[in-house]
Order: structure tokens, then C-alpha cells, then sequence
């Protein structure tokens, strides 16, 4: 198990490839190598993935019965970059992950290469009705005892035996309760963006995407056809083409901003996690098309 020291939590992750640095964050009660699974063989021949796990989330020990809010997972973003020596990274999120990518934009936007954002509205409905249902674990365990089993795999080894019971609510009250974002804040995100929804997606209208991507100052927008919340599961295929599409196309705006240096300075970590230069498939004056990219990139 790989943990490093951030915000006075273990935080458990993953690292694949060599390249410019990828964080990519899980949506709840899942995982990074669960939620991504799909992009990180195809991600990884290009960038350095990271892939923490949230507090009370895998291997990132943490009680929700202490508290769960979503400033303390920017915070943690914030710690877990800073103790690996990222100063300035891609940034990927889905639900969750994603409201704590947008959060950590808003606040932190000179520290981003680029921004991808996958199933998240910043609006309060139909989101917290949504999780408010779901999130409850008599439901689970008397509708879906499937669904509870796979999260009693996937948390009880790292945050004891029936942790996740606890974890559930405390998520929905923190999406029913926590500070929006506004579109004075978005327009803060001065850095090219992704914007990612199913078209079915029961958290997330399809006109809040699009409200969302005209408030950003140089976002884009992605609408997944016939494709509920877990886009990049679901239609892999078509995510990871977008992606490819995305990461191509801003290359060189990426290049910029990673030569720009914030005041906060961040102890090097080793120069293994630390391989910067854009590798060819990203150069983005290349004849090759997106497609092209996607097939070299997976051999």
C-alpha cells in the first residue's frame, strides 16, 4: 500500500506512467482505480496519474462520524500535491472528485494546467435529493445488498468494518449543505476546461452543464448521449476520445501555465514523480489525428 503524509492523514494512492502530472479524483464511496480504470492504461503512456483516495474512502483512513465536508477534501488536494511536489498539474474529477477539483480551481487556479470535470452541477438540486436517497444505508442494505457488499469490500479493510455505514449520510449532508460556488468563482477558472455529462445523468441536468461551461471563461462542453452518471464507464470509448481531443488541443496553453511559477514553493519530490517535458503526443502541432493519438498512445 503507497501512502504519504498530507493534512494529518495517511493518504493512500496510485501512480502510473511517466509524463506531465495527472491527478484524477474519485467520486464517493468509490475509488480511483474503480472510477478510472478505463482512462488510466490510455492516461498513463502519457502523463504521471495520481490517483489519492478521499478521506473515509479506501485506503485514506478518516471516521465520517468526525465530520465530512468538502472543504476539508480541497484541503486535502492542496496537502497531497504539495507533499508530492506538484507545483502546478492537470486536475481531472468526477461528482465528488469533481465538486473538490472545482472547489480547488476556484482557489487555486494558477496552479492548473488544465481542468476536466465530469458529472457535477453547482447547483443544489436535483443533486441533494438525489444523494439524500441514495446515500442511505438501510436502503442499500434492503434494495441493493449487492451495492453493500461492494462497498464492505472496498472500505472495511482500510477504514474498519462497517465504516462506510457511517460514511453515506454524512456525504448527503454535506452536499445539502455545503457552500455553492458562484459564478463570480467560476469565472475565476481562467484556464482551459472540460465540462462532462450523460445526457441521462439523474445529479446533474444537462442545461447545469451548459451553465456551468458559459461561466468559465475557456470551458467546453461534452454531452454523452443515452449515458446516465459515470460517464467514463459507461461509454469509455467516447470519453477517452474527448479526453484526447481536450488534452491535444490546449497543449500548448498547458505548456505555459506550467512554466509559470506561483509564490508558493513546494519541496521537490523525487525526480522520478517529477517528469515534466510534454511528450510528443501532446505537442499539438502534430498532422496525427486525436484518434491517431489515441491509438499510439493504448499499443
Amino acid at each position: 500500500m503507497t501512502t504519504i503524509a498530507a493534512n494529518g492523514l495517511e493518504i493512500g494512492y496510485d501512480a502510473h506512467g511517466a509524463g506531465p502530472p495527472l491527478v484524477l479524483l474519485h467520486g464517493a464511496t468509490s475509488s480511483g482505480r474503480e472510477d478510472w480504470a478505463a482512462q488510466v492504461p490510455l492516461f498513463s503512456r502519457v502523463f504521471r496519474v495520481y490517483l489519492p483516495d478521499a478521506r473515509g474512502h479506501g485506503r485514506t483512513r478518516w471516521d465520517a462520524a468526525a465530520g465530512f465536508r468538502y472543504s476539508d477534501l480541497v484541503a486535502d488536494l492542496e496537502a497531497f500535491v504539495d507533499a508530492m511536489g506538484l507545483e502546478t498539474f492537470h486536475l481531472a474529477g468526477f461528482s465528488m472528485g469533481a465538486m473538490t477539483a472545482l472547489q480547488y480551481a476556484a482557489q487555486r487556479p494558477e496552479r492548473l494546467r488544465t481542468l476536466l470535470v465530469a458529472g457535477i452541477t453547482t447547483q443544489r438540486e436535483p443533486r441533494a435529493s438525489v444523494a439524500r436517497r441514495l446515500m442511505d444505508p438501510e436502503r442499500a442494505d434492503r434494495e441493493d445488498p449487492g451495492w453493500a457488499a461492494e462497498l464492505a469490500a472496498r472500505h472495511d479493510p482500510g477504514q474498519g468494518e462497517g465504516a462506510w455505514r457511517r460514511l453515506l449520510p454524512a456525504i448527503a449532508d454535506d452536499v445539502a449543505r455545503q457552500p455553492l460556488l458562484s459564478p463570480r468563482e467560476m469565472r475565476r477558472i481562467e484556464l482551459p476546461t472540460l465540462v462532462v455529462i450523460g445526457d441521462r445523468d439523474p445529479f446533474v441536468p444537462v442545461d447545469h452543464a451548459w451553465g456551468m461551461m458559459r461561466q468559465l471563461p475557456d470551458g467546453r462542453l461534452l454531452v454523452v448521449p443515452d449515458c446516465g452518471h459515470v460517464v467514463m464507464v459507461r461509454r469509455p470509448g467516447l470519453f477517452n476520445e474527448a479526453c484526447a481531443s481536450f488534452y491535444r488541443s490546449t497543449a500548448a496553453t498547458a505548456r505555459e501555465r506550467a512554466e509559470f511559477h506561483p509564490e508558493h514553493h513546494v519541496h521537490p519530490a523525487p525526480a522520478s514523480e517529477l517528469a515534466q517535458a510534454t511528450p510528443s503526443h501532446l505537442a499539438g502541432d502534430s498532422q496525427e489525428s486525436d484518434l491517431d493519438w489515441l491509438k499510439e498512445a493504448a499499443r
